[in-house]
């Protein structure tokens, strides 16, 4: 029961905050023709909002400190950065939902662990159903943005390859919910696939990062290249990795993910002080900052 507590609260701290943010980005790259679609993607990111309400709620009898200090459910930037992006768009986000989680690290730092007022196992069944309904209605509205970009019947200032990478996110995590309500808490994962899967998340972040630079940020554009170039190599060397060869790649895939979470820090840090031109959303720059604080932490307990 505490592994499943905990496995399912975790996976919640992290990729519930990242299915909000997608909703928040869906929603800002809509434009004023298609009202229904920003009305829709608005009504997502609340629900997902009030998803995480009740998993802090939960959470501080039994995470980890680690999933707070691997900086993937917040960052330094993650207030601010929200804060900013609201201004910016003109779309509102619950920045309650950060304090509460700063507040709930704070507290689990400082071994103040309160008991939940409410029957865990009981709420965290909920919290994961509830969970599975919202993203089987995400994944239904992203793939519908998809088909209508692809058609030309729609435009969004969204990529349609960001969209194509946050439905298989989104995917990703309804396997990992769906795992635990199949009573698969401890079942270990194929590294290989892994890998493989946010290899090819980190390679498209730099592509985007590349393709949403001012053409002026001439360094910044050549090194996100570069590393969506070495994510290319590392793929290629996952897609090759036997049992014998795996510890190695996945050490040279460590090391340069930490080297890519140092450049993303860099960027997010510039782009709330205002120092990089580009039409990167402050949220955006701490969103990927927080998806290879996570991957690196999955490398280092491999």
């Amino acid at each position: 029961m505490d592994n499943y507590a905990q496995s399912s609260l975790e996976l919640h701290l992290f990729f519930g905050r990242i299915m909000k943010e997608h909703s928040f980005f869906l929603e800002v790259g809509y434009t004023k023709a298609n009202p229904e679609f920003i009305k829709e993607a608005s009504e997502f990111k609340g629900k997902f909002e009030d998803l995480l309400y009740d998993v802090i709620c939960c959470s501080q009898r039994v995470v980890s400190e680690e999933i707070f200090e691997s900086g993937e459910v917040v960052t330094e930037f993650t207030l601010e950065a929200e804060r900013q992006t609201s201004m910016l768009t003109g779309s509102a986000l619950d920045e309650n939902v950060t304090i509460l989680e700063e507040k709930l690290w704070n507290n689990i730092a400082q071994g103040k662990r309160a008991n939940c007022d409410c029957d865990l196992s009981v709420m965290i069944t909920r919290i994961n159903r509830r969970c599975l309904e919202l993203l089987d209605g995400l994944i239904s509205f992203k793939e519908r943005t998809l088909d209508n970009v692809l058609s030309c019947k729609m435009f969004t200032v969204n990529y349609p390859l960001l969209i194509e990478h946050i439905i298989r996110e989104a995917k990703l995590y309804q396997m990992y919910v769906r795992k635990l309500e199949e009573g698969m808490v401890d079942t270990k994962e194929d590294m290989k696939n892994v890998e493989l899967f946010w290899n090819q998340i980190m390679m498209e972040h730099a592509l985007f990062i590349r393709g949403l630079l001012d053409p002026t940020e001439n360094e910044l554009i050549m090194t996100a290249d570069d590393f969506a170039h070495q994510y290319a190599l590392l793929l290629t060397e996952a897609r090759n990795m036997t049992d014998r060869t795996m510890e190695s790649v996945t050490d040279k895939t460590l090391e340069e993910t930490k080297k890519y979470r140092d450049f993303k820090k860099a960027g997010t840090k510039g782009i709330e002080e205002c120092n990089i031109r580009s039409i990167i959303l402050p949220l955006l720059a701490d969103h990927v900052l927080r998806e290879a604080n996570h991957y690196i932490r999955i490398l280092e307990q491999k």
